[in-house]
């Protein structure tokens, strides 16, 4: 008997008292890599998300994309020196020695590509922004992912700004965003490259539910209106060629509420992540996530019939 114990005991001591899941990365051709490299690899840093740590990574890359090819050799260089973070030849082989993925590569377009193996090998994957370069692109994710039955989950960090908490309320009527959105000829659906932060911030402050969308467009800035099913406005005013920075208005019952701030919450999106890998449960619906491509969808419709309303597909 007193040997039973005295082996549990020793079997127990011998156990994490926390299981650490190891994560993968695609694409090392962001700063995105780096930021969240440090949050959740280096426990002494202020903002240090626990719980998971980045083990391995997939270089990838797009030679046609020059924010993607000028820089993703430093940022490789940085996630492996920096960080001990092992460099592999190719996705299958990542997927084989982590418990989950992050899909980074700033390019859009190669998404579907690159997370085919990840469903393959049944790995939940949180994708970077932009989901996809095409609406098309986005709902052939979420099928493939239904058929492996496989969790993902997309979301811009300035979900999680302050912005976002300062400016909800109940009882709203209308709320605005702002920010930059440069564009990107790569891309098709042109408002996925960099607006999509000012739309998800709308998102976030109003949720799902938009009906129809127009968009005046200029070479320095869009004005784009969505009206949502329950008679509530969003909209979305973006900035080119200018001093911009992130901010939201918001029409209430009682008062009209103004936020600006600085952009980006790393740290509180990225423990949002470490909750979707343990749990399997997005934080946000791929239904929401798709309302906002077909948002977007809707939106380079409209530019193309001269600002038209056009209906979300």
């Amino acid at each position: 008997m007193k040997r039973f114990v005295l082996l549990s005991l020793l079997l127990t001591l011998s156990l994490p008292l926390t299981a650490q899941i190891r994560v993968g990365m695609i694409g090392l051709d962001t700063s995105h890599v780096v930021a969240f490299s440090q949050i959740l690899n280096d426990p002494s840093n202020p903002n240090h998300v626990p719980g998971v740590k980045i083990v391995a990574a997939f270089k990838g890359g797009s030679p046609d994309l020059a924010s993607s090819r000028d820089r993703i050799d430093k940022f490789t260089a940085r996630v492996r020196d920096e960080f001990g973070i092992e460099i592999v030849d190719d996705i299958p082989t990542l997927c084989s020695k982590v418990d989950a993925i992050l899909l980074e590569s700033v390019d859009g377009r190669v998404h579907l590509e690159q997370v085919k193996p990840v469903f393959e090998a049944g790995k939940p994957v949180f994708i970077d922004k932009p989901l996809a370069a095409t609406l098309e692109d986005a709902l052939e994710i979420d099928r493939l992912a239904k058929q492996h039955g496989v969790p993902w989950w997309s979301t811009s960090s300035l979900r999680y700004s302050p912005i976002v908490e300062q400016v909800k309320a109940p009882k709203l009527t209308g709320v605005m965003t702002w920010g930059p959105a440069s564009l990107e000829p790569t891309h098709k659906l042109d408002l996925s490259w960099y607006a999509i932060h000012s739309i998800e911030m709308l998102y976030a402050i109003l949720g799902p539910g938009c009906e129809r969308v127009s968009r005046t467009f200029t070479d320095d800035a869009d004005v784009i209106v969505g009206v949502w099913k329950d008679g509530r406005t969003g909209v979305v005013r973006t900035i080119r060629n200018s001093e911009s920075g992130y901010g939201a208005v918001s029409f209430g019952a009682d008062k009209i509420r103004i936020s600006e701030d600085s952009g980006a919450a790393y740290a509180k999106m990225l423990g949002h992540v470490v909750e979707f890998f343990k749990t399997k449960k997005p934080p946000v619906s791929n239904a929401e996530t798709l309302e906002i491509f077909r948002f977007m969808d809707a939106a380079l419709r409209s530019k193309q019939n001269g600002g038209a309303p056009v209906e979300l597909r």
